[in-house]
C-alpha cells in the first residue's frame, strides 16, 4: 500500500485543486469512474481520486484517505464503482437506489478512511436482469432512467448485463433484405411492453404492428446504453438468432424446415411463434445476416444470449433431437462469430422439469448441454432460491454457470425475500458447487419494492466484512436507508430480517386486493397472497421507523411500502371476517364490513401516491412520450394499461399477473371489481342464494367487460408526480386503524 500511495501522491499534488469533478490518474477506467462519481454525487465529487491499479487474481478495489481526498482505487472502472458504493454505503451511509429519485444525502464532511482497505471479488462474472424486465419494468425508459440505472449496476459491481433493447432494428434490416414487405415485419413485432415473449418465443403479433418511430428510437437508445455498459467494464449480453422467424418467410423459402410451435399461455392460434430447425441450411445464413448488422451497429463484447424452448414443449424429447437442436445452435453462431460465448437460461429445466427430468434422470438436459464445447457457454441458474439446478447436475456437468435469485414475477408489489436463507444457499454453492461456479445473478422478472435484496446478492460476490453477520449487514442497512444512526431503525431492520424477510417470491405473489374477488379461489389465474408473519409485526417495523425519525428517499420509500403491505394484509384479514359473516347470514356485519374494505382502496390509493414508484401515471406518462403523434402516444398507453391488467385479450390466463398496488391503478382498476362483487353478493343474499354458478359467472363476465374497458377506452388521468407528505400519510394511516 505504501507503492501505491508513491505512485498516487505525485498526480493528487496536480489535481486536488480541481473543483466540482472527481480526480483521477488520466487512465481510461480511472475516468470513467471518475464521471460516474460527478453523476451520482456531483455535490462532493471533488473529493475522490479514482485510480487504475494492476491486474490481479479478481477483480478488486481499495479504498484510502490521503489528505482531503479519498482515493479509490481498482483494477478497472466496475471495480472502482463497486469501491465508491462500498464508501457511500459503509462510510457515509447512503444509499444508492436503482431509480435517480432513490439518492440519500451526503454528509457535508467525508468521513476518513481510518486505514486502508482493500476487497476482492469472490466470483468473476456478476449478471442482472432477464428478458421480462424489458417489459415488466423498462419498456417506456429513456436515456435518464437508463443512464443512473448503468450507474446504479456499476456501483453494485455488475458486469454482465442482459442487453437487448433495439433489437427489433436489426430484425426489420434483416427480415425486409430476405423479401419481406415492411407491413409483414411490423406485424409480425408484437407491442412494446410484449416483446420480451416475442424475444423469447413465446408469442407473435399480438399487440403490434409496432410502429417505425419505435424501431428508430430504441435502435438509438441501444447505442447509448452499450457504449455507456462498456466505458464501465461491462460485457452487454446482445442478443442472437435461436430460430424465430416470421412465418411469411416460407413464401421465399419454401423448402425450409419452418413449424408452428405450441400454444403459450392460452393465446389464439394466430399468435403462436414459428421455429427454424437449426439443422437447416438457412439457420447460419439468418444467424451470420443478424449479427453482422447487430455488431456493425451496437459493437460485440462476444456474449450473446440465446434462449430456445422457453416454456414451450420441444417436437421431441428425443436427447439426440435435443443435442442436436442446441450443436446446431452453437455452430452457427461460432461461425457467425468464432469468439463467441452462448449465454442461456435454464429456466426450462425448473419450468419444465417434469419433462426435462423425466424419471429424475438428467439425459435429456445433458444432451442438450454439452453438444457444444464448456468454454463457450455460460449458464443462468435462473431460480436458485427455489430449485437450484446445478445440484441435479453434477455442476451442469463442468459448464460455468452463474447462481441467481429470481426475487420477483411479474414485478408484483409483495414483501417478499427469504434473506438468510439466500445467504446460506449462496455460500453452499461457494463451497460445494466447484470450479464451474463463475459468478452470481439475479433474474427479476421486474423491479419490485424490495430493492435491498438485489443489492445485497450482488453484495455477496465480493468478501464485503458487513456480510459476515446477517445482524450487522442488518444495522449498516437501517443506518443508510433511514438516514439516522438511531436505535429504533436498527430494530426495525432486524424485525424486517427475522421476521418478515423469512418468505421466497412465487409467482402471482400479489395482495388480495389486486386480484378478482371471489368466495373460493381466486378467479386469477396466477395469485398467492399467503404471507407467513403476524400482520401487527408488521405494524411494530413501522413504530420503529416512525419513532427513528429518519430521513431521505429511501427512508419515506420503506414507510410507504411497509405500510402499502400492512393495509394489503388488514384487507385480506378483514374480507376473511366478511367471507364468514356472509357464510353465517349476518348482513349487518357484512354491511359494516362492506364499508371498511371499500374504504381501504381510497385509503391506499392516497399513500401511494406520495411515491414516484406507486404511480400508474408515470408509467401511463412515459409510454405516451414515445409516440410520434397523438394516434402513437394513445397507441402506446394501451399497451401500457393492458400489461398491469388482462395481459392480453380480455380473459386471458395471464390476467392481474402482472398486478401491482400502483396509485390511480388501486382507485380505478381493482376497486371497481370489488364494487361489483359484493354488489352481486348482496343482490344474491336479497334472493336467498348463494353467489355461485350462474350469479358467479354473470359478474365475472361482468369484470371481464370492466377490465378490458380499462385498456382499450383508457378511462381516467392519472398523476406523473408524487402528491402528499408520504410520513404524515403514513401516521394518518395507523391514527384510523
Amino acid at each position: 500500500m505504501k507503492h501505491f500511495l508513491l505512485l498516487v501522491l505525485p498526480v493528487l499534488l496536480l489535481t486536488v485543486g480541481c473543483t466540482g469533478k472527481a480526480s483521477h490518474d488520466g487512465s481510461p477506467d480511472a475516468k470513467h469512474a471518475a464521471a460516474l462519481a460527478g453523476r451520482v454525487i456531483p455535490g462532493q465529487a471533488n473529493l475522490f481520486m479514482f485510480v487504475t491499479l494492476p491486474a490481479g487474481a479478481s477483480d478488486y478495489f481499495t479504498l484510502e484517505s490521503v489528505g482531503r481526498q479519498v482515493v479509490i482505487g481498482g483494477n478497472n472502472a466496475n471495480s472502482m464503482a463497486m469501491g465508491l458504493n462500498y464508501y457511500l454505503k459503509y462510510y457515509c451511509h447512503v444509499n444508492i437506489g436503482w431509480f435517480a429519485w432513490d439518492k440519500g444525502g451526503m454528509p457535508k464532511t467525508l468521513p476518513a478512511v481510518e486505514k486502508p482497505v482493500r476487497i476482492d471479488a469472490r466470483v468473476p462474472e456478476r449478471f442482472f436482469l432477464n428478458y421480462c424486465t424489458y417489459g415488466y419494468t423498462m419498456p417506456w425508459w429513456g436515456w435518464e432512467e437508463w443512464e443512473h440505472f448503468i450507474d446504479w449496476m456499476a456501483l453494485n459491481g455488475i458486469n454482465l448485463p442482459l442487453a437487448i433493447t433495439g433489437q427489433e432494428s436489426i430484425w426489420y434490416q434483416v427480415w425486409t433484405e430476405l423479401g419481406l414487405t415492411d407491413e409483414e415485419v411490423r406485424d409480425y413485432f408484437t407491442g412494446p411492453a410484449h416483446l420480451p415473449w416475442h424475444r423469447m418465443l413465446n408469442i407473435d403479433r399480438w399487440g403490434g404492428p409496432l410502429p417505425k418511430s419505435w424501431l428508430e428510437g430504441q435502435q438509438a437508445l441501444q447505442q447509448q446504453i452499450v457504449e455507456r455498459e462498456r466505458e464501465l467494464n461491462m460485457r452487454p449480453v446482445l442478443p442472437a438468432f435461436a430460430g424465430h422467424v416470421p412465418p411469411e418467410l416460407a413464401r421465399i423459402y419454401p423448402d425450409a424446415k419452418i413449424e408452428r410451435m405450441s400454444d403459450w399461455a392460452g393465446f389464439a392460434l394466430e399468435d403462436y411463434p414459428w421455429f427454424l430447425d437449426p439443422e437447416d441450411p438457412l439457420f447460419p445464413v439468418i444467424q451470420k445476416k443478424f449479427l453482422e448488422k447487430e455488431v456493425e451497429i451496437y459493437g460485440t463484447d462476444h456474449v450473446y444470449g440465446i434462449d430456445i424452448f422457453n416454456e414451450m414443449i420441444p417436437k421431441s424429447w428425443d436427447p439426440a433431437y435435443l443435442g442436436g437442436v442446441s450443436k446446431g445452435v452453437y455452430e452457427s453462431l461460432a461461425a457467425a462469430d468464432p469468439q463467441a460465448t452462448w449465454l442461456q437460461m435454464t429456466w426450462l429445466f425448473y419450468n419444465e422439469r417434469k419433462y426435462w427430468f423425466e424419471g429424475d434422470s438428467d439425459e435429456r438436459v445433458k444432451a442438450f448441454l454439452t453438444s457444444y464445447p464448456a468454454e463457450h457457454s455460460i449458464l443462468l441458474d435462473y431460480y436458485c432460491e427455489r430449485m437450484e439446478v446445478w445440484r441435479k447436475t453434477q455442476s451442469y456437468y463442468g459448464i460455468p454457470f452463474i447462481w441467481c435469485y429470481l426475487g420477483n414475477f411479474g414485478g408484483n408489489t409483495f414483501l417478499a425475500g427469504n434473506i438468510q436463507e439466500i445467504s446460506g444457499l449462496i455460500e453452499g454453492a461457494f463451497a460445494e458447487a466447484g470450479p464451474s461456479f463463475k459468478g452470481l445473478g439475479s433474474t427479476l422478472e421486474g423491479f419490485d419494492c424490495n430493492p435491498f435484496m438485489y443489492q445485497f446478492i450482488f453484495e455477496k460476490a465480493w468478501n464485503i466484512p458487513q456480510h459476515q453477520n446477517l445482524d450487522d449487514y442488518a444495522a449498516a442497512l437501517a443506518w443508510s436507508r433511514s438516514g439516522v444512526d438511531d436505535p429504533e431503525a436498527r430494530a426495525a431492520w432486524k424485525e424486517l430480517f427475522d421476521e418478515i424477510y423469512i418468505q421466497r417470491s412465487v409467482p402471482g405473489h400479489s395482495p388480495i386486493m389486486n386480484l378478482r374477488p371471489s368466495f373460493g379461489r381466486s378467479s386469477s389465474y396466477h395469485s398467492s397472497v399467503r404471507f407467513n408473519y403476524e400482520n401487527e409485526k408488521l405494524r411494530e417495523v413501522v413504530d420503529h421507523l416512525l419513532a427513528a425519525d429518519g430521513e431521505g428517499p429511501s427512508y419515506e420509500f420503506d414507510l410507504v411500502n411497509l405500510t402499502r403491505q400492512y393495509l394489503s394484509n388488514q384487507f385480506e384479514q378483514r374480507f376473511a371476517e366478511y367471507k364468514a359473516a356472509y357464510e353465517q347470514g349476518d348482513a349487518e356485519k357484512m354491511a359494516s364490513l362492506k364499508d371498511e374494505l371499500l374504504a381501504s382502496f381510497d385509503t391506499l390509493d392516497e399513500l401511494l401516491a406520495s411515491q414516484d414508484y406507486f404511480l400508474v401515471g408515470k408509467w401511463i406518462a412515459d409510454a405516451r412520450a414515445w409516440g410520434a403523434d397523438k394516434a402513437e402516444a394513445d397507441y402506446f398507453e394501451s399497451n401500457a394499461r393492458n400489461l398491469l391488467t388482462t395481459w392480453g385479450d380480455r380473459g386471458n390466463l395471464l390476467t392481474d399477473y402482472a398486478d401491482r398496488s400502483w396509485a390511480g391503478l388501486v382507485k380505478t382498476y381493482y376497486k371497481p371489481r370489488w364494487e361489483m362483487f359484493f354488489d352481486a353478493v348482496d343482490e344474491a343474499v336479497a334472493a336467498g342464494e348463494k353467489l355461485e354458478g350462474e350469479r358467479f359467472d354473470t359478474l365475472l363476465e361482468a369484470m371481464k367487460d370492466h377490465e378490458y374497458y380499462w385498456w382499450t377506452e383508457r378511462p381516467g388521468s392519472f398523476p406523473a408526480k408524487t402528491q402528499g407528505d408520504p410520513v404524515k400519510l403514513v401516521k394518518k394511516v395507523f391514527e384510523q386503524n
